[in-house]
Formats: structure tokens, sequence, C-alpha cells
């Protein structure tokens, strides 16, 4: 059975960002794509991001940054993208708070 379903990553947006929200598209077998917006939110403090599978990372809309183990810090404009391989600990240092960051993630491998 084909499954041909439409969306729309601008829409539908949360209008209240307690915690940001993460929102599965598709989950496939070794796939996963999700959409984060966050509003000025980060990582915790304590403790690393360190994930069994890689992850591709887009900011479509705001303005993030990622902080990798190693120190190195990216900074993330609407278009940037990084690939993050698996068991890379990073975490999210910063998000716009004035404006939603949209995030399109891909969990592969």
């Amino acid at each position: 059975m084909e499954n041909h379903q439409k969306g729309n990553i601008f829409s539908l947006l949360p209008k209240k960002l307690d915690r940001e929200a993460f929102e599965p598209i598709v989950a496939h077998d070794h796939v996963v794509i999700e959409r984060i917006v966050s509003r000025g939110h980060r990582s915790p403090e304590t403790g690393w991001y360190d994930q069994k599978s890689n992850e591709w990372v887009m900011v479509l809309a705001g303005r993030a940054t990622i902080v990798f183990e190693n120190g190195q810090e990216v900074r993330l404009e609407k278009g940037d993208y990084v690939n993050i391989s698996a068991r890379t600990r990073h975490k999210v240092t910063w998000t716009d708070p004035g404006v939603e960051t949209i995030w399109l993630t891909v969990h592969y491998g």
C-alpha cells in the first residue's frame, strides 16, 4: 500500500514553547526524520547528546549554536547544516530567543 502524505515543515508550529518540540515526520527501520522547534532553548548544562546513530541537522529558520565535546563550536543559520557521526558527544548551547529555530534532523545508520 502506498502512502503519499503531504505536509509543510512550517505549518502547525507550536503556539506555546515551554519546552522544545520534537515531532517525528518519518520513522522507518534505520532512518528517523524529525522537526524540532526551539525558541531560546538549549541542552541541559550537564551531560551530552551521545547518540547511537548518525545525525544530519539543518536549520531551516532561526539560529543556533552546537558545541562538541572537543571544544569545536558550530554556529548555524538558516540553510546551514552539519553531519554528526554516531557517538560524537555534543550539545545545543544557544537558540535564538527572539524567533523560532526550526530544525530538520535525519537520524540514520
